[in-house]
């Protein structure tokens, strides 16, 4: 039983670190967004990608974010050695942003055309995209980051 009860408190805290790495990247994405076409105009378009430097930006402020939320409150450290862990949690996280901006290029070209207007905000195809990268890419890296990083 306290196998069990222990195994559900670390998924919560796993998905309440993930929350605020997404909120951490949620909202860099959207002053990257911003500010970074006004500097450098191909950012909304650059040879048929949208907004990669800040997908990459705001990606990078979500995984070390989540990197000290994981340490300190869901996973156990000690499989690996400070070093190696940051090592492999940053492989992993690499690996995880290509598929993050492989997923929004995919929602923002095919699915999310248009901005949904639910009356107290509007979602622009933009935002969506990278809200929905975030999930799908999430599901994958707590079984990943639990098996192979810190110990199960």
């Amino acid at each position: 039983m306290k196998k069990i009860l222990k195994k559900q408190k670390q998924v919560l805290f796993f998905i309440l670190a993930g929350g605020l790495s997404a909120v951490i990247e949620i909202g860099s994405f959207k002053f990257f967004s911003m500010w970074l076409p006004e500097i450098y105009p191909q950012e909304t378009n650059l040879w048929g990608i949208h907004f990669p430097f800040s997908n990459i930006l705001s990606t990078s402020c979500g995984i070390i974010s989540n990197y000290f939320f994981s340490i300190w409150f869901v996973f156990e450290r000690g499989k690996h050695s400070k070093r190696r862990e940051f090592a492999y949690f940053m492989g992993l996280s690499i690996a995880s942003t290509i598929f993050s901006l492989i997923f929004f290029q995919l929602f923002f070209r095919y699915l999310f055309t248009e901005n949904i207007d639910i009356k107290i905000f509007t979602f622009s195809p933009e935002m969506l995209s990278k809200i929905s990268a975030i999930i799908v890419v999430s599901l994958l890296n707590y079984s990943l980051k639990k098996r192979v990083i810190f110990n199960g």
